[in-house]
């Protein structure tokens, strides 16, 4: 029987980039998974914090130099790579120098958030399942940590709803508290749209608040994990309001949950055609 394929997307993850708890989530539960005989990719961007030479990171020249177009702008997409030894997981990185070569993740010197915040996360999201797409790899379930995942499962429902690569995946979407009290750019919703899309497919997003941005995942979503305690009120209403299946706070401390969330949402069609 083949493996059950997991990608994992998050924006940090240990040891190359430690922010908040979703550092510490998406650095244990895919080697947990794959110890129980998944197969699982990981994909991140390339802050300009993570140290290359440290982590051993490397071009791979095969899945770069694609572009990533946002507001007709081409963007270059470099892929890099490196291996957690101890785990036998490799991490793969999204790398644009105009977009994550600085010195901070998403506030400059002052403290004051990027402007283009948007368009890095437009970037990330669509240029992480462009290089999945690149490998030849498709997976089961996609499961998205942090806000700048965000657009992943809108992607995965509209624009590549048909593609090979994904038709049959699954999204599981993480909640984890608010990281910025800000918004993105107020045309963050109107450059999110990609060819094959339409204003309605990221009406949701269009506040450009960290609520926002987890209603319209949410909204996309096969599966919804409670990761932390604290999850903005409104999100959780929508959450239990919506009726998807959910792993609660109480229970992401098992990672046999997690498996046995994977397994239920990856054999939902199955059962549906029995």
């Amino acid at each position: 029987m083949a493996k059950t394929k997991i990608l994992f997307i998050t924006h940090e993850m240990s040891p190359f980039l430690e922010l908040t708890k979703i550092s510490e989530i998406t650095r244990h539960l895919p080697q947990a998974m794959q110890d129980k005989g998944f197969e699982i990719r990981i994909l991140m961007p390339r802050f300009g914090n993570i140290n290359e030479r440290r982590n051993r990171l490397h071009e791979v020249i095969r899945l770069s130099g694609m572009n990533i177009i946002i507001n007709d702008n081409d963007n270059p997409l470099i892929i890099k790579v490196a291996s957690i030894p101890s785990a036998r997981m490799q991490v793969y990185f999204l790398d644009n120098e105009e977009y994550f070569q600085r010195k901070h993740v998403f506030t400059d010197n002052n403290n004051k958030f990027y402007a283009d915040n948007d368009e890095r996360t437009i970037f990330f999201c669509k240029g992480a399942l462009e290089t999945v797409k690149k490998l030849g790899w498709s997976p089961d379930v996609v499961h998205c940590h942090g806000w700048m995942s965000a657009l992943v499962p809108a992607y995965l429902k509209t624009l590549y709803k048909d593609d090979p690569t994904f038709k049959n995946s699954k999204v599981v979407y993480s909640l984890y508290e608010d990281n910025f009290d800000t918004s993105l750019s107020a045309e963050f919703a109107t450059k999110a749209i990609m060819n094959g899309m339409n204003a309605e497919h990221t009406e949701m997003y269009s506040d450009a608040t960290n609520t926002a941005l987890n209603l319209g995942a949410i909204s996309y979503s096969d599966a919804v994990v409670c990761a932390c305690e604290n999850i903005n009120e409104e999100v959780l209403k929508f959450v239990k309001k919506s009726n998807k299946p959910l792993l609660e706070f109480n229970s992401t401390s098992d990672y046999e949950n997690y498996y046995n969330l994977y397994e239920e949402i990856a054999s939902e069609e199955l059962v549906s055609l029995a």
